[in-house]
């Protein structure tokens, strides 16, 4: 835990940054740009909330903004290359505007090679820290503007925990609170261990009265994160687990949904679905990420469970939620992977009938076990295999959301539609989307909705006001 005197040692740097703008007619602008995951987008929330306390207000437009985050991810190649892209147009932007500070942050940031390549290439980056030091912001802000010299914070750690650092959602129906940060695993594909270093979970009370503040702010979707939210609480010393605190947060008075994410197959337990069957509050959907269905595969990912184990713990949930909406991640073409192993994928797709999938081609990540394994296939042959898996479940989600026309579920209405065709968009409780029309008035609220179309990745409907049901 961040003792309280070096959080209130950050509050005055807000306060000291906050001085440079007091002349100013208009508030400094500040955009914050986020890649990858929910943590990202939650860690993003406090960096703008820092931002807030240091009186800057918020742009998109990169041209206006005095400063520049970037929450960057590491957990694939692509993202990492996106952002060098991103970052790499910028030095036009701050040739303009050269009292413009462009800072990088997040996981990408605390790979040694990824900052070194910052530190040498892109000369034009002020600021460079990674997720274990995101609370002292103000302080490495303060430092850039008052020396006008890079900082780099980058050191290895496995980072501690900073209760009570201001945030500002993004938006007022849905919320994400992360419970736990880390991760024990070491999934010999993920760079996240590294990056983000090991569990730590914050304490169940804090994050109940968190949850209880967002509920009472009118917020009616919220989101549990963790990289393993089903290992929570191991390394407090406590008896509460995972299961107890959701069990804690359905208890809590109000009209609002959970969900959380991300749950490791390994770690998911008969007494979380049973607390997930029992709580009305939980959302009837599971994201659990298998990755692959060949157990030799699964060995080498050190995924710590066989196809098998993973099928049946899918039985027993189905036995106590039997409409529960599942998705999964998949990586295709694993170092070593065949074809013939590839496709004990696909019957694990069939077998299971998930809603939707998160499909991938294995991106190697300097740092970990497979980036140094030998491959067995053509980037030509993981490719069509991939187009393989990405056919066969188009056509599994179809029927699924084919079963939905004519059912009447509650959807949250939770925005503007911007299809052209729809007023409206909403989710189901299974967090299903939703396309249907209706008045503005609709948003915010939970309301039943009969479904009349569907394609493979969204749903269509009608509210179904008083009387038609």
């Amino acid at each position: 835990m961040v003792p309280q005197e070096a959080l209130e040692e950050q509050r005055d740097y807000c306060r000291r940054v906050r001085s440079f703008s007091a002349g100013r007619p208009t508030p400094p602008l500040a955009l914050v740009d986020t890649y990858g995951c929910q943590q990202n987008e939650a860690d993003s929330e406090r960096i703008r909330g820092l931002l807030e306390e240091m009186g800057y207000a918020f742009t998109d437009a990169e041209a206006e903004a005095d400063v520049i985050v970037i929450n960057t991810c590491a957990v694939r190649e692509h993202a990492e290359m996106r952002v060098l892209g991103n970052v790499g147009a910028l030095v036009h932007t701050k040739r303009k505007k050269p009292d413009q500070i462009i800072c990088l942050c997040g996981c990408a940031m605390q790979e040694p090679h990824m900052a070194e390549k910052i530190r040498k290439s892109f000369r034009h980056v002020d600021l460079v820290f990674g997720p274990h030091v995101l609370w002292k912001f103000p302080q490495f802000l303060f430092e850039v503007l008052t020396r006008r010299k890079r900082v780099f914070s980058t050191a290895p750690s496995d980072g501690n925990i900073a209760e009570g650092l201001p945030v500002v959602r993004q938006g007022k129906l849905k919320a994400w609170v992360s419970i736990m940060y880390g991760c024990n695993n070491f999934c010999s594909y993920c760079i996240v261990p590294y990056v983000r270093g090991r569990e730590r979970s914050r304490d169940p009370q804090r994050i109940l009265d968190e949850v209880r503040g967002l509920v009472e702010d009118g917020y009616k979707d919220i989101t549990l994160l963790g990289q393993n939210v089903n290992s929570y609480g191991r390394d407090l010393g406590l008896e509460t687990d995972f299961a107890d605190l959701l069990r804690a947060c359905n208890d809590i008075p109000g009209d609002f949904l959970l969900r959380f994410m991300t749950s490791h197959p390994k770690d998911a337990t008969q007494k979380l679905f049973e607390t997930m069957a029992e709580c009305e509050k939980v959302a009837p959907c599971l994201h659990l990420p298998v990755q692959a269905g060949n157990d030799r595969v699964l060995r080498a990912m050190n995924r710590g469970y066989t196809a098998e184990q993973y099928l049946d713990k899918i039985r027993r949930l189905r036995e106590l939620i039997p409409d529960i909406v599942l998705t999964s991640d998949i990586i295709v073409g694993f170092p070593g992977e065949t074809t013939a192993e590839f496709e004990d994928t696909l019957r694990l797709i069939e077998a299971v009938g998930y809603d939707a999938l998160f499909t991938f081609i294995y991106s190697p990540r300097e740092g970990t076990p497979a980036a140094k394994m030998a491959d067995v296939l053509t980037r030509e042959e993981k490719s069509a295999n991939f187009q393989r898996l990405l056919e066969r479940q188009n056509e599994i989600s179809a029927a699924k959301h084919a079963a939905y026309v004519g059912k009447t579920l509650r959807v949250l209405v939770d925005g503007v539609d911007d299809d052209g065709k729809h007023d409206l968009t909403g989710r189901t409780d299974g967090g299903r989307l939703v396309h249907l029309n209706g008045d503005a008035s609709l948003i915010g609220g939970f309301h039943p909705c009969r479904i009349t179309g569907a394609s493979n990745w969204a749903l269509f409907g009608e509210i179904v006001t008083e009387g038609k049901r």
